[in-house]
């Protein structure tokens, strides 16, 4: 029995989303790549200048999780990479030990402020078609 047209329809819709997404995450990781970034990399840089003020205040990582789509494990591993390269700053919640504090460092956030317009610019040759 064969697939009906709508169900057709919406495989062919959801495999041109994935590969807008694959392209365009390519791209954005050549435009940052010289700068020691990747696009995920980027976008939780990005999510933190949102949600963080530069008073130094701090996020949970599980509420940047969602954001990010990545999974826990992922995330964690590469929040350390950043925190390695000096563009984060992790720490242990002491109310609940199981939490985790994220927070930009100054590099971090003139970091996210130097390659903003390159991934924007990847965003707008990918996607403005």
């Amino acid at each position: 029995m064969g697939v009906n047209t709508v169900e057709a329809g919406l495989e062919a819709r959801w495999r041109d989303i994935l590969s807008v997404h694959a392209r365009t995450m390519c791209e954005i990781d050549r435009a940052l790549h010289p700068h020691g970034l990747g696009a995920s990399d980027f976008e939780v840089l990005d999510v933190l200048v949102a949600e963080v003020p530069e008073d130094g205040t701090q996020c949970r990582v599980q509420n940047i999780a969602g954001r990010v789509h990545l999974s826990q494990s992922a995330l964690s591993r590469l929040i350390g990479r950043l925190e390695k390269d000096g563009l984060v700053n992790r720490s242990v919640c002491t109310e609940d030990r199981r939490g985790v504090w994220i927070s930009l460092t100054d590099r971090g956030r003139q970091l996210h402020a130097e390659v903003l317009p390159l991934q924007r610019a990847a965003l707008a040759r990918m996607l403005n078609h």
